[in-house]
Protein backbone atom coordinates (compact mmCIF):
# COMPACT_ATOMS: atom_id res chain seq x y z
CA UNK A 1 0.00 0.00 0.00
CA UNK A 2 1.56 3.59 -0.77
CA UNK A 3 -0.02 7.18 0.18
CA UNK A 4 -1.89 8.96 -2.63
CA UNK A 5 -1.17 12.75 -2.17
CA UNK A 6 -2.65 15.54 -3.71
CA UNK A 7 -0.88 18.82 -4.55
CA UNK A 8 -2.61 21.96 -5.11
CA UNK A 9 -1.42 24.90 -6.86
CA UNK A 10 -2.28 28.63 -7.39
CA UNK A 11 -2.51 29.53 -10.81
CA UNK A 12 -0.05 32.15 -11.55
CA UNK A 13 1.50 31.88 -14.54
CA UNK A 14 -0.18 34.56 -16.88
CA UNK A 15 2.86 36.41 -17.18
CA UNK A 16 1.61 39.79 -15.22
CA UNK A 17 2.08 40.16 -11.65
CA UNK A 18 -0.56 42.14 -10.69
CA UNK A 19 -3.01 39.01 -12.74
CA UNK A 20 -1.13 36.63 -10.45
CA UNK A 21 -1.60 38.52 -7.21
CA UNK A 22 -4.86 38.86 -8.01
CA UNK A 23 -5.52 34.93 -8.42
CA UNK A 24 -3.90 34.28 -5.02
CA UNK A 25 -6.02 37.18 -3.35
CA UNK A 26 -9.15 36.01 -5.13
CA UNK A 27 -8.16 32.49 -3.80
CA UNK A 28 -7.28 33.46 -0.43
CA UNK A 29 -10.96 35.32 0.04
CA UNK A 30 -12.81 32.47 -2.02
CA UNK A 31 -11.26 29.00 -0.33
CA UNK A 32 -9.44 30.18 2.91
CA UNK A 33 -12.28 32.83 4.18
CA UNK A 34 -15.28 31.56 2.36
CA UNK A 35 -14.34 28.28 1.51
CA UNK A 36 -16.38 28.12 -2.03
CA UNK A 37 -12.93 27.72 -3.67
CA UNK A 38 -10.90 28.93 -6.09
CA UNK A 39 -7.94 28.99 -9.51
CA UNK A 40 -6.32 26.34 -8.46
CA UNK A 41 -3.51 23.61 -10.15
CA UNK A 42 -4.09 19.90 -8.97
CA UNK A 43 -1.41 17.01 -9.33
CA UNK A 44 -1.50 13.30 -7.74
CA UNK A 45 1.86 12.19 -6.20
CA UNK A 46 1.80 7.95 -5.59
CA UNK A 47 4.93 5.95 -5.08
CA UNK A 48 8.23 7.83 -6.17
CA UNK A 49 9.36 11.50 -5.80
CA UNK A 50 7.19 12.86 -8.77
CA UNK A 51 3.49 14.21 -9.25
CA UNK A 52 1.10 13.50 -11.94
CA UNK A 53 -1.06 15.85 -14.11
CA UNK A 54 -2.65 16.90 -17.16
CA UNK A 55 -2.24 19.79 -19.22
CA UNK A 56 -3.20 21.40 -22.98
CA UNK A 57 -0.47 20.66 -25.45
CA UNK A 58 -0.96 20.74 -29.27
CA UNK A 59 0.30 16.46 -29.85
CA UNK A 60 0.78 14.15 -27.92
CA UNK A 61 -0.24 13.03 -24.60
CA UNK A 62 -1.13 15.94 -21.95
CA UNK A 63 -0.45 13.82 -19.41
CA UNK A 64 3.17 14.83 -17.65
CA UNK A 65 5.07 14.58 -14.35
CA UNK A 66 7.51 16.41 -12.21
CA UNK A 67 9.26 16.56 -8.92
CA UNK A 68 6.59 16.89 -6.39
CA UNK A 69 5.64 20.38 -5.02
CA UNK A 70 8.23 21.79 -7.82
CA UNK A 71 6.23 22.20 -10.63
CA UNK A 72 7.93 25.71 -11.72
CA UNK A 73 4.62 27.59 -13.85
CA UNK A 74 2.69 28.01 -10.25
CA UNK A 75 3.11 28.79 -6.98
CA UNK A 76 2.56 25.65 -4.06
CA UNK A 77 0.31 26.33 -1.98
CA UNK A 78 -1.33 23.09 -0.13
CA UNK A 79 -0.89 18.98 0.14
CA UNK A 80 -3.31 16.48 1.65
CA UNK A 81 -3.19 12.68 2.06
CA UNK A 82 -6.65 11.47 0.03
CA UNK A 83 -5.84 7.77 2.16
CA UNK A 84 -4.08 4.77 0.60
CA UNK A 85 -4.15 2.80 -2.48
CA UNK A 86 -4.43 -0.92 -2.78
CA UNK A 87 -2.70 -1.14 -5.88
CA UNK A 88 0.87 -1.95 -6.88
CA UNK A 89 3.66 0.06 -8.20
CA UNK A 90 3.39 -2.16 -11.21
CA UNK A 91 -0.36 -1.41 -11.53
CA UNK A 92 0.07 1.89 -10.52
CA UNK A 93 2.07 2.75 -14.09
CA UNK A 94 -0.16 0.31 -15.94
CA UNK A 95 -2.88 3.36 -14.84
CA UNK A 96 -0.50 5.70 -15.91
CA UNK A 97 0.31 4.39 -18.92
CA UNK A 98 -3.43 3.77 -20.23
CA UNK A 99 -4.16 7.88 -18.93
CA UNK A 100 -1.42 8.69 -21.00
CA UNK A 101 -3.50 7.51 -24.07
CA UNK A 102 -6.52 8.29 -22.78
CA UNK A 103 -5.88 11.62 -22.56
CA UNK A 104 -4.14 13.25 -25.17
CA UNK A 105 -3.30 17.17 -24.58
CA UNK A 106 -5.44 18.59 -27.90
CA UNK A 107 -8.75 17.13 -25.27
CA UNK A 108 -8.03 19.82 -22.74
CA UNK A 109 -10.93 21.78 -21.74
CA UNK A 110 -10.87 24.58 -18.90
CA UNK A 111 -14.51 23.87 -17.71
CA UNK A 112 -14.81 19.73 -18.73
CA UNK A 113 -11.03 18.58 -18.71
CA UNK A 114 -8.70 19.85 -16.85
CA UNK A 115 -5.89 18.84 -14.53
CA UNK A 116 -8.27 18.27 -11.80
CA UNK A 117 -10.60 16.37 -13.47
CA UNK A 118 -8.01 14.11 -14.63
CA UNK A 119 -6.95 13.89 -10.85
CA UNK A 120 -10.28 12.69 -9.90
CA UNK A 121 -9.80 10.15 -12.53
CA UNK A 122 -6.72 8.94 -11.26
CA UNK A 123 -8.06 8.53 -7.43
CA UNK A 124 -11.01 7.08 -8.89
CA UNK A 125 -8.76 4.00 -10.17
CA UNK A 126 -6.74 4.21 -7.32
CA UNK A 127 -9.48 3.42 -4.98
CA UNK A 128 -9.40 6.07 -2.90
CA UNK A 129 -11.33 9.42 -2.03
CA UNK A 130 -11.78 11.85 -5.56
CA UNK A 131 -10.84 15.76 -4.52
CA UNK A 132 -12.66 17.82 -2.11
CA UNK A 133 -15.41 19.66 -4.16
CA UNK A 134 -13.66 23.46 -3.53
CA UNK A 135 -10.57 22.56 -5.72
CA UNK A 136 -12.57 22.17 -8.74
CA UNK A 137 -16.10 24.23 -7.67
CA UNK A 138 -15.31 27.36 -10.03
CA UNK A 139 -14.83 25.45 -13.46
CA UNK A 140 -18.03 22.75 -12.29
CA UNK A 141 -20.44 25.93 -11.94
CA UNK A 142 -18.97 27.77 -14.99
CA UNK A 143 -20.20 24.24 -16.65
CA UNK A 144 -23.32 23.88 -15.55
CA UNK A 145 -24.52 27.67 -16.07
CA UNK A 146 -23.51 27.11 -20.03
CA UNK A 147 -25.80 24.05 -19.87
CA UNK A 148 -28.93 25.58 -17.67
CA UNK A 149 -27.87 28.48 -20.41
CA UNK A 150 -28.42 26.22 -23.55
CA UNK A 151 -31.66 24.54 -21.61
CA UNK A 152 -32.99 27.56 -21.45
CA UNK A 153 -32.79 28.63 -24.78
CA UNK A 154 -33.97 25.50 -26.12
CA UNK A 155 -37.05 25.52 -23.68
CA UNK A 156 -37.61 29.21 -25.17
CA UNK A 157 -37.82 27.90 -28.50
CA UNK A 158 -40.25 25.03 -27.31
CA UNK A 159 -42.74 27.65 -25.93
CA UNK A 160 -42.75 29.80 -28.80
CA UNK A 161 -43.74 27.16 -30.85
CA UNK A 162 -46.15 26.05 -28.64
CA UNK A 163 -47.48 29.23 -28.20
CA UNK A 164 -48.21 30.40 -31.86
CA UNK A 165 -49.85 27.19 -32.82
CA UNK A 166 -52.17 27.58 -30.07
CA UNK A 167 -52.86 31.20 -31.03
CA UNK A 168 -53.60 30.29 -34.28
CA UNK A 169 -56.06 27.53 -33.00
CA UNK A 170 -57.66 30.05 -31.37
CA UNK A 171 -57.65 32.50 -33.62
CA UNK A 172 -59.26 30.67 -36.56
CA UNK A 173 -61.46 29.25 -33.97
CA UNK A 174 -62.69 32.63 -33.02
CA UNK A 175 -62.94 34.21 -36.87
CA UNK A 176 -65.33 31.29 -37.48
CA UNK A 177 -67.40 31.75 -34.93
CA UNK A 178 -67.49 35.40 -36.01
CA UNK A 179 -68.69 34.66 -38.91
CA UNK A 180 -71.15 32.17 -37.95
CA UNK A 181 -72.75 34.43 -35.66
CA UNK A 182 -73.14 37.53 -38.18
CA UNK A 183 -75.10 35.54 -40.61
CA UNK A 184 -77.30 34.40 -37.51
CA UNK A 185 -81.09 35.04 -37.55
CA UNK A 186 -80.91 35.16 -34.05
CA UNK A 187 -81.42 38.72 -32.73
CA UNK A 188 -79.20 40.53 -30.59
CA UNK A 189 -79.14 40.43 -26.65
CA UNK A 190 -79.47 43.92 -24.33
CA UNK A 191 -76.08 42.81 -22.81
CA UNK A 192 -72.45 42.29 -24.69
CA UNK A 193 -70.48 40.86 -22.08
CA UNK A 194 -72.22 37.30 -22.98
CA UNK A 195 -72.21 37.70 -26.67
CA UNK A 196 -70.01 35.28 -28.62
CA UNK A 197 -70.06 37.96 -31.54
CA UNK A 198 -68.93 40.72 -28.96
CA UNK A 199 -66.18 38.24 -27.35
CA UNK A 200 -64.80 36.99 -30.56
CA UNK A 201 -64.12 39.92 -31.54
CA UNK A 202 -62.94 41.90 -28.95
CA UNK A 203 -60.46 38.99 -28.85
CA UNK A 204 -59.71 38.98 -32.74
CA UNK A 205 -58.98 42.99 -31.67
CA UNK A 206 -56.20 41.63 -29.33
CA UNK A 207 -54.67 39.58 -31.60
CA UNK A 208 -54.60 42.32 -34.55
CA UNK A 209 -53.19 44.45 -31.71
CA UNK A 210 -50.36 43.04 -30.55
CA UNK A 211 -50.96 38.93 -30.32
CA UNK A 212 -51.34 37.52 -33.64
CA UNK A 213 -49.30 34.72 -34.60
CA UNK A 214 -47.86 36.48 -37.50
CA UNK A 215 -46.73 39.63 -35.10
CA UNK A 216 -44.43 37.64 -32.78
CA UNK A 217 -41.96 39.82 -32.31
CA UNK A 218 -42.07 40.29 -28.33
CA UNK A 219 -41.51 36.33 -28.45
CA UNK A 220 -38.56 36.46 -30.50
CA UNK A 221 -37.26 39.32 -28.58
CA UNK A 222 -37.10 37.71 -25.35
CA UNK A 223 -35.43 34.24 -27.40
CA UNK A 224 -33.19 36.50 -28.60
CA UNK A 225 -32.10 37.98 -25.26
CA UNK A 226 -31.86 34.53 -23.76
CA UNK A 227 -29.89 33.30 -26.80
CA UNK A 228 -27.65 36.37 -26.55
CA UNK A 229 -26.74 36.05 -23.15
CA UNK A 230 -25.87 32.07 -23.89
CA UNK A 231 -23.75 33.15 -26.32
CA UNK A 232 -21.81 35.54 -24.46
CA UNK A 233 -21.64 33.03 -21.93
CA UNK A 234 -20.03 30.95 -24.36
CA UNK A 235 -17.30 33.40 -25.77
CA UNK A 236 -16.46 33.95 -22.22
CA UNK A 237 -15.42 30.16 -21.73
CA UNK A 238 -14.08 30.27 -24.70
CA UNK A 239 -12.25 33.68 -24.02
CA UNK A 240 -11.03 32.22 -20.49
CA UNK A 241 -10.42 28.32 -22.08
CA UNK A 242 -7.95 29.64 -24.53
CA UNK A 243 -6.20 32.29 -21.91
CA UNK A 244 -5.81 29.04 -19.59
CA UNK A 245 -4.13 26.89 -22.39
CA UNK A 246 -1.14 28.26 -21.53
CA UNK A 247 -1.33 28.10 -17.81
CA UNK A 248 -2.40 24.28 -18.38
CA UNK A 249 0.42 23.67 -20.56
CA UNK A 250 2.19 20.39 -19.43
CA UNK A 251 6.12 20.41 -19.19
CA UNK A 252 6.97 18.86 -22.23
CA UNK A 253 7.69 14.76 -22.19
CA UNK A 254 7.89 12.71 -24.88
CA UNK A 255 6.02 8.98 -24.59
CA UNK A 256 10.03 7.66 -24.22
CA UNK A 257 10.79 10.12 -21.18
CA UNK A 258 7.41 9.41 -19.76
CA UNK A 259 7.82 5.74 -20.03
CA UNK A 260 11.82 6.20 -18.24
CA UNK A 261 10.07 8.21 -15.52
CA UNK A 262 7.20 4.86 -14.94
CA UNK A 263 10.15 2.16 -15.10
CA UNK A 264 12.97 4.45 -12.85
CA UNK A 265 9.63 4.49 -10.04
CA UNK A 266 9.31 0.85 -10.45
CA UNK A 267 13.19 0.20 -9.65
Amino acid sequence: MAEVILHIYDVTNSGSDKTNNTIVHINKIFKDRIGLGGIFHSAIQVYGDDEWSFGFCEQGSGVFCCPSRKNPLYTYREFMVLGRTNSSIFKVNQILRELSREWPGTSYDLLSKNCNHFCDELCERLGVQKLPGWVNRFANTGDAAIEMAENTALRFKQAKTEIVSASKVAYRFLVGVTSGSTGGDNPPRNSNSGSPRFQSAWFKNLITAGAKPSNSSEIETQEGDVVLQHQRQQNSAHTLQQTCHNSERPLRQSSHQLEQTLRHNSL
